[in-house]
């Protein structure tokens, strides 16, 4: 990291609604050469958006994110080389309260990391001759005044471009009514380097219906529901004021927004008088329909665009196959991810929430990994893991960042709890399995081992998670709307069961690492778990609860013996076949159940629950129009009313993690070594499909499955990179080697 002695934290002066501008004049240094490197880095507690020379100086919005800012502000780092005059030119910045100053979460007043938006930045330009300049925020910089005149993220923004700021980042000249900053107090060490993925503009969407409404509202529907903001361009006059309001859905065919609870999700633009080109890059929404008010004349669908925002990543998995129902499932988790994946992964982008909730990445984190290369997000997201973690007792807690911490929650105390510090040991794991980098491992393996050494003060005499506060199997179908926490699988059962996976995967991460005296704790810790958890909840293969979850649980984590782990694949099927093949899990339970089914022999049994359309079920949204997988099995009821909780969103990935099997047991692409340096090629066609086609992009390269079904007879194709072997495994259980190439073969149907 740079020296940032002589670099201050700074913000504004004058404390004002308006999000503000911050600038100094840069006058190169003379007689140096030409300029041979130029390197901004910049910090905030806030959002910024920076420029050079009038230019942007990336591609980027909401930098530098969302971090545990108490110990972790993160360095953004830019080449600006190509944007340095030769001349005076204006370095400058577009602030925003962002997270660290602004209103989160749900009603609190928020402004819990910073009372206003705060920025530290350095100009480092490197001449021909070696010499070097550096420019640096501090008390001789400007602010002023900036045409957003309200900003929140989740109430929206309000933009006035009557007020005039042309030049503001590039004319050296002095800024009439501009007045100074003030100097923060930073500890220079809590500024870290900014290695994951950038937020950043992805594509425009164009409405696919404009309409009146029967209150005689104007909506548009642009045809997916995704997270970002609509780029308005108008031309009106002067004072013209226009309000566009966002939601998920539409309700008695008017715009949904109750599940919004407090959060406005409004954007309001008074016109210049000219050509107004609107874009709020200080908030952001989770929409697929907009309300538009005070547009002059007939709204023309050319005039608004949904621009797609969130963080970058690289597509690298594919699932596509011949039945369009579950296409389109596969395309709502897709989008899920994406929207929810904006800078921490958050568990919906529209309510007044939008936290890095940990029980809803523990779920999906296999999913997300095979869908995006998520290393670099994940990884970053993992480092406030660990801070959070390290200053709370071995606690990894609830959300991440925690901003929880700042107010007391009497019916959640602080503490942890199964699947959501889980998150803590399965995350790293996860993202280990597919990529393959031990240092993944290492660099959460003090969290992993801080979860499991917490965890083992709060157990029982009987060596069971049976204590205090758990959210468990969250969401199950069968809780009330108004109380999901009620679900049918014991608390204690689900709670041991991850614990028990915990602390497997550790003492794998153990050996893994050369950790020789902690691998043999964590194994004996889950001897222990896996002999109490036996001794205390199972009989005959039935399992405490004889609920669907908990056998997902118990099979999928290898807790039984093998007569057991029969039984209780049997009595998994049984539920299923007397629930109508309808789903009966919750967050812990649904990414296991069909992998259950599967390793007990009921592959027949996980198709028709995948394949179900009734409520509650994976299809079911499907049916209802869904363009991204929903939080509650039912968020809507089949008349088109929204389910009268409290608490739904229409853009939640968990229960997405069904794509998981989709994966592994449909397409047939599982590792056999971590990052897929070895694999397993093993699909399963069932349900009626006639044709599936999967394929990763891993770190050796595209390994890909399609297979056939015609008459009776499976014809299979796989295609494995150079340096990748790997076996082949039909449904009857025969094997064959494969090598690198491209390989065909038959299977009965």
């Amino acid at each position: 990291m740079p020296d940032w002695t002589n670099t201050s934290l700074i913000a504004s002066d004058q404390e004002y609604d308006h999000a503000p501008l911050i600038r100094t004049v840069v006058t190169p240094d003379g007689d140096h050469g030409g300029v041979s490197s130029a390197t901004l880095l910049v910090s905030a507690l806030g959002i910024f958006e920076g420029f050079v020379d009038g230019k942007p100086d990336g591609p980027d919005v909401f930098s530098p994110g969302w971090s545990s800012y108490e110990w972790r502000m993160r360095v953004y780092s830019c080449d600006v080389a190509a944007l340095v005059s030769d001349r005076p030119f204006v370095l400058g910045f577009s602030l925003g309260k962002g997270w660290a100053a602004g209103r989160i979460p749900f009603t609190t007043p928020g402004g819990f990391y910073a009372h206003e938006p705060a920025i530290i930045a350095q100009l480092e330009i490197v001449y021909s001759d070696g010499h070097r300049q550096l420019v640096g925020t501090d008390a001789s910089w400007q602010s002023g005044p900036s045409q957003t005149t309200f900003h929140e993220i989740y109430d929206g923004q309000s933009v006035d471009a009557r007020i005039d700021v042309s030049g503001w980042n590039s004319d050296v000249t002095d800024r009439e009514g501009w007045t100074g900053v003030s100097v923060q107090e930073l500890d220079t060490h809590r500024l870290v380097p900014y290695d994951g993925p950038r937020v950043v503009r992805h594509e425009d969407i164009a409405p696919q219906r404009i309409w009146t409404s029967p209150s005689g509202k104007t909506l548009v529907d642009f045809g997916q529901n995704l997270v970002g903001w609509i780029r308005l361009s108008v031309s009106a006059p002067a004072g013209t004021e226009i309000t566009i309001r966002h939601a998920e859905v539409l309700e008695h065919e008017e715009l949904g927004t109750r599940p919004l609870r407090t959060a406005k999700a409004t954007d309001t633009y008074t016109t210049s008088g000219g050509d107004d080109v609107f874009e709020p890059t200080k908030t952001f929404h989770g929409f697929r329909y907009a309300e538009v008010s005070g547009w002059p004349g007939e709204l023309d669908p050319e005039a608004l665009r949904a621009v797609v925002v969130h963080s970058q990543m690289d597509r690298i998995g594919h699932f596509e196959c011949s039945d369009d129902m579950l296409n389109q499932l596969y395309s709502n988790i897709v989008w899920g991810q994406r929207g929810n994946f904006f800078d921490v992964p958050t568990d919906c982008p529209q309510r007044d929430e939008r936290l890095g909730w940990t029980g809803d990445i523990a779920a999906f984190a296999p999913t997300a990994a095979f869908i995006y290369d998520v290393k670099g997000f994940l990884g970053e997201w993992l480092k406030n893991v660990d801070a959070e973690q390290a200053h709370h007792d071995g606690i990894v807690p609830f959300v991440v960042p925690d901003v929880l911490k700042f107010f007391e929650r009497p019916n959640r105390p602080r503490e942890s709890t199964c699947l959501w510090s889980d998150a803590g040991v399965w995350v790293p794991w996860a993202i280990y399995e597919a990529y393959g980098d031990e240092e993944d491992l290492r660099a959460s393996f003090g969290t992993m081992r801080g979860h499991l050494d917490h965890v083992e003060t709060l157990l029982s005499p009987t060596g069971l998670w049976d204590t205090g506060f758990q959210f468990a199997d969250w969401l199950d179908p069968n809780a009330p709307p108004d109380d999901p926490f009620k679900a049918v699988a014991d608390k204690g059962v689900v709670a041991t069961a991850c614990l028990f996976r915990s602390a497997d995967l550790t003492a794998r991460t153990a050996r893994i690492l050369g950790e020789t005296e902690a691998a043999e704790r964590y194994e004996a810790y889950a001897a222990r778990l896996k002999e109490a958890f036996n001794a205390h909840y199972v009989d005959g293969g039935r399992i405490t609860s004889d609920c669907a979850t908990v056998y997902a649980l118990a099979i999928s984590f290898d807790l039984l013996s093998p007569a057991d782990e029969r039984a209780a694949g049997d009595r998994l099927a049984e539920l299923a076949e007397a629930n109508g093949y309808r789903v009966a899990t919750g967050f812990a339970g649904t990414p296991f159940v069909l992998h259950a089914l599967s390793r007990t022999g009921h592959d027949d049994v996980a198709y028709r629950m995948l394949l179900e359309r009734e409520c509650p079920s994976w299809l079911y949204p499907v049916t209802m129009g869904a363009t991204t997988i929903w939080e509650r099995w039912d968020s809507m009821l089949p008349d088109g009313t929204i389910n009268p909780g409290q608490m739904t969103s229409f853009n939640h990935y968990a229960f997405g993690a069904v794509a998981d099997w989709m994966h592994k047991v449909i397409g047939g692409i599982n590792p056999l070594e971590p990052g897929y340096s070895r694999v397993l090629i093993a699909p399963k066609p069932g349900g009626g499909l006639t044709w599936a086609s999967t394929s990763l992009d891993t770190p050796h390269g595209t390994v890909a499955v399609t297979w056939r079904n015609e008459s009776g007879q499976v014809d299979v194709d796989v295609t494995l990179p150079e340096g990748v072997s790997g076996v082949f495994r039909g449904p009857d259980g025969t094997e064959k080697d494969l090598a690198a190439g491209r390989v065909s073969l038959q299977i009965s149907a």
